[in-house]
């Protein structure tokens, strides 16, 4: 575990040792947090030497950022003619951000170093208290980027096209570029339209706030709850790390929302398009 005990403090959080008292506490806790407002913050989670390391990394690839002014809807997805002005589909927001792709980091990035390691994977698994298995994502582009906000930058409400994402604040914007989201606004079943276009339109009900800082894990179940970051204010560049994990451990982005957010899709996008079956719109 020297490995891991470099990036993790396994002091304070034994995430490798199952049969902890203490791990076992954390993650009723995270657990409960989840069931409570979908997210939950663990405090200084990956030590300062690390995240020291990991802004050294994301600057380094800071010139191959795809950055994106697009417009678009919560869904990636083209507008439908067909419904109302006010209908989600319909509602477009501007969006000025950027990721540092997955495929870009090299394979010794400490980044790959703590998604790749299964004792993440299963500590993330437990924390989630679902009975069915979680995997490492397929998606080339998306697995575990960098996401990168500058000055004036905004990433508006959106789903993610997988369950849950695992997030770590690498650097800090002066102000702004904080986390609000709605937890589970949406489920497979239920698109729950008219609720996300209150939201949209202004609507603080159900909306959560979180502030993180440099080395705070985040877990977030971001298929199922709207969410976006406020607009970032100061010059100080925001990088987040984002490990990323599903259930389908075959599925990935769509080619279209592979190409809104990552500014590409593959082969491999296009061949695994129809094995999305979870019946939501993106």
């Amino acid at each position: 575990m020297d490995a891991l005990d470099a990036v993790i403090d396994l002091d304070t959080y034994p995430v490798h040792r199952l049969e902890s008292t203490t791990r076992g506490d954390l993650v009723a806790e995270t657990r409960s947090q989840m069931d409570a407002v979908g997210c939950c913050r663990l405090s200084d989670f990956v030590r300062p030497e690390a995240i020291a390391t990991m802004l050294t990394e994301a600057t380094e690839l800071h010139d191959q950022t795809y950055w994106a002014e697009k417009t678009h809807n919560p869904y990636a997805s083209p507008a439908d003619p067909e419904l109302p002005d006010d209908h989600p589909r319909n509602i477009m927001q501007e969006r000025m951000s950027g990721f540092i792709n997955s495929d870009l980091l090299p394979e010794q990035s400490l980044l790959n170093r703590i998604y790749n390691n299964n004792v993440m994977t299963h500590f993330v698994w437990d924390c989630l208290g679902t009975d069915r298995p979680i995997y490492q994502w397929a998606d080339p582009l998306g697995r575990n980027p960098y996401g990168v906000m500058e000055t004036d930058h905004y990433f508006p409400w959106h789903f993610d096209g997988n369950e849950f994402t695992v997030s770590i604040l690498v650097q800090k914007a002066e102000e702004g570029g904080v986390f609000e989201y709605v937890p589970d606004i949406r489920e497979p079943s239920h698109e729950n339209f008219e609720r996300v276009r209150d939201v949209m339109l202004g609507s603080r009900e159900g909306v959560q706030e979180l502030d993180l800082i440099p080395g705070d894990l985040q877990l977030f179940k971001g298929r199922f709850s709207l969410h976006r970051v406020t607009r970032i204010v100061g010059p100080t560049t925001r990088y987040v790390a984002l490990p990323t994990y599903v259930y389908d451990p075959w599925r990935m982005n769509r080619p279209h929302h592979a190409t809104q957010y990552y500014g590409r899709a593959t082969d491999a996008h296009v061949a695994r398009e129809t094995a999305l079956v979870d019946g939501l719109v993106d």
